[in-house]
């Protein structure tokens, strides 16, 4: 899917591509938030939990960019190519983490980064090297691999554990 080229494109997409998790989400309990595919480790809820995590870290970005603070990608003190062992830690945390608290906290992660969204303009999202931290990549690319892009992957694994686990419904 090509990535969206303004911010009426990638508001779009945005909720298109939570709609259609939210609607997957439907009818998943506490128990089978548990489910985890036989190839990998996520559980379902880890999965709401890490993408909750990352538009956290987006949001984060912005903000200390607009503070003219200082950004390091992915996380503060964390590389590019450490993330499976950063991945792992968010996979702990959510571990003892409600499954309610999980979706309330992805929910409101989705309304603040909407809200972002909105309140920005075209030149916002996709000027190249507004902010030092951005390398090649706009605001609005950032915005749509931590948010539409990660909706898609969630709703695509979570479809998988489903399918893997039909007895457990």
């Amino acid at each position: 899917m090509p990535a969206a080229k303004n911010r009426e494109e990638l508001l779009l997409v945005l909720q298109s591509e939570y709609d259609k998790l939210m609607k997957t989400l439907e009818g998943i309990d506490a128990k089978r938030a548990q489910l985890a595919s036989k190839d990998d480790p996520a559980t379902i809820k880890d999965t709401i939990n890490h993408r909750a995590h990352w538009i956290g870290l987006y949001l984060g970005w912005v903000a200390d960019g607009k503070a003219a603070k200082p950004v390091q990608t992915p996380a503060k003190g964390v590389k590019w190519n450490q993330l499976k062992a950063y991945n792992a830690t968010l996979r702990e945390d959510s571990a003892v983490l409600p499954w309610e608290q999980v979706l309330e906290t992805f929910t409101a992660a989705h309304q603040k980064l909407t809200g972002l969204l909105t309140s920005m303009d075209n030149a916002q999202l996709y000027t190249t090297h507004l902010y030092p931290w951005m390398n090649n990549w706009t605001l609005g690319r950032w915005a749509e691999s931590s948010g539409p892009s990660h909706y898609r992957s969630a709703n695509k694994y979570i479809r998988k554990i489903l399918r893997e686990h039909p007895q457990d419904k």
